[in-house]
C-alpha cells in the first residue's frame, strides 16, 4: 500500500512537471508575439538598451543621479518587457485566438497550469537583464564588479519570477476586460515610474514610496545596486522581492480561478471571445 501510494505520488509530480515545463514552452511559442527574430532583437534587446543610454545621458545633463544607478536600475527594469507582457499574452492571447474554453475545459490543476504559462517569460527576462547590463557596461565604460556577479544572477532571476507573476495577474484580466494590453500599458509605466529603477525614490511623495514596495523591481533594483557598490547581497531585499512576488502569483492564481468559476457559472466565455474577434475585425459589439 505504501509502495503504490509513493508511486502515485511519483506520477502526479510526474505530470504535474511536464505540464509545467513543456506546457509552458509550448504555450511561448503559441502565444508570445514577440518570438520572431526582429520582434524579439528589437523590442527586448535593442529597445531597452536604448532606455539605458537615455537615462544615464538623461541623468548627466540633469545631474540626477549617477552613470551606474542609471545602468543597474534599467538593467533591472528592461525585464519588464518581456515579463509584464509576456504574462499578459499567456492568458490574453488564449481569449483573442478562441482556445481559452479548451484550457478551461482541461482537467489539469490551474496551478501547475497557469504558473507554467509564466515560466519561461522569468528564463526571457533573465536573458533580456543579463545582456542588457553587459552590453551597456561595455559600451558606457562601467564595469561591473566580478564579486557581485554571484550576487546577481538570484537577484535577476527573483525579479524576473516577480515581473512574471505581475503580468500573469493583470492577463487574468483579459478574463473579464476586452483591452487588457491597456492595462499592461499603465502598468509598465507605473514600473518606471516607482520602482526606482529610473527615478530616485527619495526624490518621490510618501505615497508613491509605498506603492513602489508593493511592485515587482523595487527591492531587485535596490539589491543589484548595493551590489555593484560593493556591499554584497542584501537578503533582506532579496526576501521582499520574493514575497512580492509570490503576492502577485498567489493573485494571479486567485483572479483566474474567480473569474473562470463567473464565467462558467454566467455561460459568457465564448460571448467575451466572439465580442474581442468582432472587435478586431472591425464590428466592435459585443
Amino acid at each position: 500500500m505504501f509502495r503504490f501510494r509513493c508511486r502515485l505520488l511519483g506520477f502526479r509530480f510526474h505530470a504535474s512537471s511536464r505540464l509545467l515545463v513543456v506546457g509552458g514552452a509550448i504555450s511561448y511559442r503559441a502565444l508570445f508575439n514577440w518570438t520572431t527574430p526582429p520582434m524579439f532583437i528589437g523590442t527586448l534587446l535593442v529597445g531597452p538598451l536604448l532606455q539605458v543610454f537615455f537615462f544615464v545621458f538623461l541623468g548627466r545633463e540633469l545631474g540626477v543621479a549617477d552613470d551606474r544607478f542609471h545602468l543597474v536600475g534599467n538593467a533591472v527594469l528592461a525585464a519588464s518587457a518581456s515579463c509584464v507582457y509576456g504574462g499578459t499574452m499567456a492568458v490574453a492571447n488564449e481569449r483573442r485566438y478562441g482556445t481559452l474554453g479548451a484550457v478551461l475545459l482541461s482537467p489539469r490543476h490551474r496551478v501547475p497550469l497557469w504558473l507554467g504559462r509564466a515560466l519561461p517569460y522569468v528564463l526571457n527576462g533573465l536573458f533580456v537583464s543579463a545582456f542588457v547590463l553587459t552590453a551597456a557596461a561595455l559600451v558606457l565604460g562601467l564595469p561591473v564588479p566580478v564579486g557581485a556577479l554571484p550576487g546577481l544572477g538570484p537577484v535577476l532571476l527573483v525579479a524576473a519570477g516577480a515581473c512574471s507573476a505581475f503580468g500573469l495577474a493583470l492577463g487574468a484580466l483579459g478574463l473579464r476586460f476586452r483591452d487588457v494590453f491597456l492595462v499592461s500599458n499603465v502598468a509598465s509605466s507605473g514600473l518606471l515610474l516607482l520602482t526606482g529603477a529610473v527615478v530616485p525614490r527619495e526624490t518621490l511623495p510618501e505615497w508613491m514610496r509605498a506603492a513602489g514596495e508593493l511592485l515587482p523591481l523595487t527591492h531587485a533594483a535596490d539589491a543589484a545596486r548595493g551590489l555593484t557598490a560593493g556591499a554584497g547581497l542584501d537578503g533582506r531585499l532579496l526576501g521582499a522581492e520574493l514575497a512580492v512576488g509570490a503576492g502577485w502569483g498567489l493573485l494571479a492564481v486567485v483572479l483566474l480561478a474567480v473569474f473562470e468559476r463567473g464565467s462558467r457559472h454566467r455561460a459568457t466565455l465564448d460571448v467575451m471571445r466572439q465580442g474581442w474577434c468582432d472587435e478586431r475585425d472591425g464590428v466592435g459589439v459585443m
